[in-house]
């Protein structure tokens, strides 16, 4: 697969991602605002990827400026499109930067965002740092992260619910970074947690968004666990993630999805 194909794909799962988990963001966006005790004015989004929680943060903060960094200029060309077709070009700025390199310039903004990339950072402590002294006075830090690996399987006693749960089993022994709890973290960097909480999202009934969604996972499953599962379960995977197989994930109208973000909102300690 080529560079500009991964990024391609990953975009698509981005997207995807949003359009059927995206909900959290607008309560998220409440308990921001309910910690900062005022409605930001500048907003950075940290990790921005296709954009699509830059997009979300425009929306529900109308005056704000939102500032959208990643270390990938193909996403930070999503995000610039992305600004200009939903109205919001003029109040967003991109900024192509690795955050291994530490934080870029900010401008001391009343909020920094994290959604799924702080555990991506070499050193997230170090960050959380310069990001208390990067912000405006009162600032916060809201932080968003997986609450464990989506479920499909509309029963887990079926054979696509055990083996789903084998794969879930096969990744958390594999190290996958599918819960990362940053409470401790936070403390450690000098922060006072002023909210956290678990947000759940379901949905029920035929979905072709759903099944495209499950497919991502399930083939995720199948090439990054490939040593971790009996051949029995790969051979499942091939068949669930293969569009022309009767037992296709992309023929079933039963899946259903459930799936949680975990959120922090803090404020650096006085």
């Amino acid at each position: 697969m080529t560079h500009s194909h991964e990024h391609a794909h990953l975009a698509s799962a981005l997207d995807l991602d949003a359009e059927l988990v995206g909900g959290y963001l607008d309560d998220a966006a409440a308990a921001i605002t309910r910690s900062l005790g005022r409605t930001p004015q500048r907003i950075v989004d940290l990790g921005a990827g296709t954009g699509t929680g830059t997009e979300a943060l425009a929306r529900d903060f109308a005056g704000a400026e939102v500032v959208a960094v990643d270390s990938s200029p193909e996403m930070i060309a999503r995000v610039d499109e992305r600004a200009r077709a939903g109205g919001f070009e003029s109040r967003t700025t991109t900024l192509v930067a690795d955050l291994d390199d530490g934080l870029p310039p900010l401008d001391s903004p009343d909020v920094i965002w994290a959604a799924m990339s702080l555990h991506h950072v070499a050193d997230p402590a170090a960050l959380l740092r310069q990001a208390a002294a990067a912000l405006a006075p009162d600032g916060v830090v809201a932080i968003v992260e997986m609450a464990g690996l989506p479920r499909f399987a509309p029963d887990a006693d079926t054979a696509l619910g055990t083996l789903e749960a084998r794969c879930h089993a096969a990744a958390s022994g594999a190290g996958w970074e599918a819960i990362v709890d940053w409470t401790d973290t936070l403390g450690a960097a000098g922060y006072d947690v002023l909210h956290r909480d678990t947000i759940h999202v379901a949905r029920t009934g035929p979905s072709e968004s759903v099944a495209r969604y499950a497919v991502h996972w399930f083939s995720q499953f199948r090439h990054r666990l490939a040593d971790d599962l009996s051949g029995s379960d790969l051979a499942s995977l091939d068949c669930l993630i293969a569009p022309a197989d009767p037992a296709s994930l992309h023929k079933r109208a039963d899946l259903t999805l459930r799936a949680g973000r975990l959120l922090w909102v803090a404020r650096p300690a006085a």
